[in-house]
């Protein structure tokens, strides 16, 4: 290489460098891609059971069905619960009416409704929540409130199993120091910690439900929480 002289040594200069090949990258993702697909078997449910919280089966006040993703299951373990004397009222957040933030939206409720009759559900009420960002966090402020005023000091969590680590970490936070004890039921449904990876919409969901369990954890918990 020959080397720059004169004025131009001042400006600039010449350096060497080696680059991988499209080939060897290749190569590389391709590796990782069949190292991931062989092992699964051994993270595949270790991650799935990361998401869910820990089943704790007690008496409580209220049985609080976390419906934000309309879900029958959540009532149907809900009716179990009521059947086992665990908790007589069961409560259920929705998306607060676009012209009253103080009644639940009409479509919103009547859906639960109709999911709860199935499930034979007794005792069923509504919290009216808006949805601001991050938006769990933001509910269970508006769920203390509701649950303070009417002086519940214990509360069981049923709620869809992926999601279910991230909404024990809130509510234990804000209801918490509020003096309601939070216990927590994941509910699964067709996926599994064993095979949620065998469907497309299965990784989507643990995938976001992980991204969002270590945003929460390690971003609004720390930095966005006010008691």
């Amino acid at each position: 290489m020959k080397p720059i002289t004169g004025w131009r040594r001042y400006v600039v200069y010449r350096t060497e460098a080696l680059r991988t090949t499209w080939i060897f990258r290749l190569a590389v993702l391709a590796s990782i891609v069949i190292a991931v697909s062989a092992t699964q078997r051994l993270w595949a449910p270790s991650v799935g059971r990361s998401l869910a919280c820990r089943e704790e089966v007690g008496p409580s006040d209220v049985i609080l069905v976390e419906n934000f993703d309309p879900n029958y299951l959540l009532f149907e373990r809900a009716a179990a619960l009521q059947r086992r004397d665990r908790a007589r009222r069961v409560l259920v957040p929705t998306e607060a009416d676009a012209r009253d933030a103080a009644v639940p939206n009409p479509v919103g409720q009547g859906v639960a409704e109709v999911m709860a009759r199935v499930a034979r559900v007794e005792n069923l009420g509504f919290i009216p929540t808006q949805e601001t960002e991050p938006i769990s966090l933001n509910a269970a402020y508006q769920i203390r409130d509701a649950l303070l005023k009417q002086r519940v000091r214990s509360v069981t969590v049923v709620a869809p199993a992926f999601r279910s680590r991230r909404s024990s970490l809130v509510y234990q936070a804000v209801l918490g120091p509020a003096g309601i004890d939070v216990a927590c039921i994941p509910v699964f449904g067709d996926q599994t910690p064993e095979n949620w990876t065998t469907t497309w919409h299965g990784i989507q969901n643990v995938t976001e439900q992980f991204l969002k369990l270590q945003f929460y954890r390690f971003y609004v918990l720390p930095w966005r929480l006010h008691v």
